[in-house]
């Protein structure tokens, strides 16, 4: 290795490798050129056209053709494409009465005595609203005897809770008697 050789470093804006030299660049006073020069013969010349403005900038002051599209509901809260039913159903008020009577089922309301005289008082009172329905005209005669089935056997099921003396035959008959109770309430809502 020579330890006496200097060491020059290469700028990438000086070319030679003397710091102290200028470097000058040579041109030639003469040209060639590589590229034949078209022949004015063969050339055509095109009318030029002036410049038009652009549609679009044009019309981006005129929006009074434009209009806004309707959001997809999603966007809109207070407007709906569904209407609300704002009238209750026929039967709204016997559907009332069993439903306050399932969520007392679904507490273990009282004794199971008392459980039994709710529902027969809740039944009694959903056949007499039905019988006014159906001497109004409202209802149909088929409808509120499948009204009384139900009910009768939703009773029949609140006498077999008052009867029940193991809590597991309690439970069964308390989950059957919810089920009578929510088959009155769909017969009621189809009034």
């Amino acid at each position: 290795m020579a330890a006496t050789s200097p060491i020059f470093y290469l700028h990438p804006f000086k070319p030679s490798l003397h710091p102290h030299k200028p470097s000058s660049i040579k041109c030639t006073s003469n040209p060639q050129p590589d590229f034949p020069s078209p022949d004015s013969s063969t050339t055509n010349t095109f009318p030029i056209e002036k410049r038009r403005r652009s549609e679009i900038i044009r019309d981006r002051n005129s929006k009074s053709n434009l209009i806004r599209p309707e959001p997809p509901n999603m966007e809109i809260g207070w407007k709906r494409t569904v209407p609300i039913p704002l009238e209750k159903p026929t039967g709204y008020v016997i559907m009332d009465f069993l439903e306050k009577l399932e969520e007392l089922m679904e507490r273990e309301y009282g004794s199971t005595a008392l459980l039994a005289k709710v529902g027969e008082i809740v039944a009694e009172r959903a056949r007499e609203e039905a019988e006014v329905l159906r001497e109004e005209g409202k209802v149909e005669e088929r409808m509120v005897t499948e009204l009384f089935r139900v009910l009768k056997l939703m009773e029949m099921d609140l006498e077999m809770v008052k009867a029940a003396v193991k809590e597991e035959t309690l439970n069964d008959r308390i989950q059957q008697a919810k089920a009578r109770c929510r088959q009155a309430i769909l017969v009621a809502a189809s009034f």
